[in-house]
């Protein structure tokens, strides 16, 4: 616990993930992002991690085998003190993006553009910077008692009126199961979260020191117990703990509260608000990061994003998903509000292809009007899936309970289900858990653009798993027709390298395939059309590990 707390508390004053400058307050100067050409020459390396990264970091990429690349490195420290020599206020660096955000004069920027080491730059923002924030204080009405805390339950009555949203998706069986996200952060990017620290269904967030990081990118502080209670009512609905009145989907789980959002405006800077905020999440060790935000209209000068834009590439803040979800983190996005506008579809970074886009419903299941939907400009299948989010309850800044509509809550409300639900599952991939619960849902054989692969059932999950392989088994798609082979694995068989022989009846090889570092379900680079009719063997072998397994071509 000390050195990641070490390492907190270096993340928040050091160059290697954001430089705090002077600003001068005045409307003449604004926020630009500076991309650097390269990392050269850098005083990191990525033999030693451990110098940018917490050890929880990079303990999930090792679970899930990603490699540390350049893209993982701090930006060159040369750089940004070559920045601070012309005068520039260095706000934050970007290790996914190479660059720094800055905010400094017209004249500097056009200096600056000069350098030998700056690629290009975009200017963020139009208006002067908030140079404070009144923070609002409010009193613990009561704190829970430990016992409380540890209380098994079961009862509808427990989840309070939040008992639906819950049960909807199954996650009370999956609770009663042992799954309420121990062992899992989440990281919430939003715009505040005012009344956190004293509402008594959060106190065991503190009394069990589930909060393990908080920081506002808007103002450059660690307090983020102010500003928007919005943020306030996501974390409700995944962390709230209090018997009888509201009981969130992970209320075990350990929590990063990060303000990205600046509610008073809206521009680019917070999609890079939300680039830091995600670093930050990778570099402390998140293992899903849910986001009620999302970005399609602009404040004017601000050019603003078109349908096409939303191809899951183009914005700042889906490339930032992009980066996220490759670092092994599940990136869990609420889809929007704008079903019933003139824009009508997702919005960013619902659109990027590595993320969970998330939509809401109605009670009965049937799709909110004001719940945005897809396909993205690439023609994927969007959102991914649904839960509550027409008249989902939350909590809000004064810890009352009341009702509200957005898909800002059916995705916490899945983010926390997911989270719980990879804790049963430790040895997937995050992608692997996106395949998961798109199996799960309710609509997975005919998914569509308005709920996606629909409600995911964790009574669908208990289904999936009495069908999975033991541990040194392996089992294949049978019979063949012409759909892909797929072959599933057992624990013991995962991200290793596995020689593949499908043979026919006369003993003749008819495909050969080395498989590198399987998953727990592969597609063979096999034809079936190219097969005839009858019974083949398909062998395999991983070190001592041997296993022969049959299918019938029909």
């Amino acid at each position: 616990m000390r050195q990641l707390l070490l390492f907190i508390s270096l993340l928040y004053f050091s160059p290697l993930f954001g430089v705090f400058g002077q600003t001068s307050g005045t409307a003449a100067t604004q926020k630009r992002i500076i991309y650097f050409t390269d990392k050269n020459n850098s005083p990191f390396s990525l033999q030693h991690p451990l110098e940018f990264l917490s050890p929880k970091a990079i303990e999930r990429r090792k679970r899930q085998h990603i490699p540390l690349i350049k893209r993982d490195l701090p930006v060159n420290p040369a750089y940004v003190a070559a920045l601070k020599v012309q005068g520039i206020s260095v706000w934050y660096t970007s290790r996914w993006f190479n660059a720094a955000i800055v905010q400094c004069t017209q004249e500097q920027w056009d200096a600056l553009k000069q350098l030998p080491f700056v690629r290009s730059s975009l200017t963020l923002n139009r208006v002067a910077e908030p140079v404070g924030e009144v923070v609002e204080v409010l009193k613990h009405s009561e704190v829970l008692s430990m016992s409380a805390l540890e209380a098994d339950f079961s009862e509808e009555e427990d989840y309070g009126p939040a008992y639906h949203q819950a049960n909807m998706l199954g996650a009370l069986q999956l609770h009663k199961d042992g799954y309420r996200g121990e062992g899992m952060t989440i990281a919430v990017l939003d715009a505040g979260f005012p009344g956190v620290q004293n509402i008594a269904a959060f106190s065991h967030l503190f009394s069990q020191g589930r909060i393990k990081g908080t920081f506002d990118f808007v103002l450059k502080q660690q307090h983020v117990y102010g500003a928007n209670s919005h943020g306030t009512a996501v974390l409700s609905t995944m962390a709230a703990y209090y018997p009888g009145k509201l009981i969130g989907t992970a209320y075990k789980a350990n929590y990063l509260l990060l303000r990205t959002e600046d509610a008073a405006t809206e521009h680019p800077i917070e999609e890079i608000n939300w680039l830091l905020a995600a670093e930050y999440a990778d570099s402390a060790g998140a293992d899903v990061i849910n986001t009620s935000l999302g970005y399609t209209t602009f404040d004017a000068p601000s050019r603003s994003y078109t349908y096409t834009d939303l191809d899951g590439n183009t914005t700042l803040v889906a490339k930032a998903a992009d980066f996220a979800a490759a670092t092994g983190m599940l990136v869990v996005v609420s889809a929007g509000n704008e079903g019933n506008s003139s824009w009508k579809y997702i919005g960013s970074p619902a659109d990027a292809d590595s993320v969970l886009a998330v939509g809401a419903v109605d009670s009965l299941g049937t799709k909110a009007s004001f719940s945005s939907f897809g396909p993205s400009a690439d023609g994927q299948i969007k959102p991914d899936v649904v839960a509550l989010g027409q008249k989902a309850y939350v909590l809000n800044a004064a810890g009352n309970v009341s009702k509200s509509n957005g898909t800002s809550f059916s995705g916490p409300i899945v983010a926390g289900f997911a989270a719980s639900l990879w804790q049963a599952n430790p040895y997937r991939t995050n992608y692997e858990m996106i395949q998961l619960l798109r199996k799960m849902g309710s609509n997975a054989k005919t998914p569509d653009n308005l709920t996606g692969y629909g409600i995911p059932l964790y009574s669908r999950y208990l289904e999936i798993i009495r069908y999975l392989p033991k541990n040194k088994e392996v089992l294949i798609t049978n019979p063949v027709l012409h759909q892909p082979v797929i072959l599933s694995f057992g624990n013991e068989w995962l991200y290793k390298p596995v020689e593949v022989q499908v043979i026919d009846v006369t003993g003749k090889v008819v495909h050969r395939e080395l498989l590198n570092e399987v998953s727990q379900e592969q597609e063979l680079k096999l034809a079936p059309h190219l097969l005839r009719n009858g019974l083949y063997l398909c062998r395999l072998r991983s070190g001592d590990l041997i296993a022969t397994v049959r299918f019938v071509k029909i």
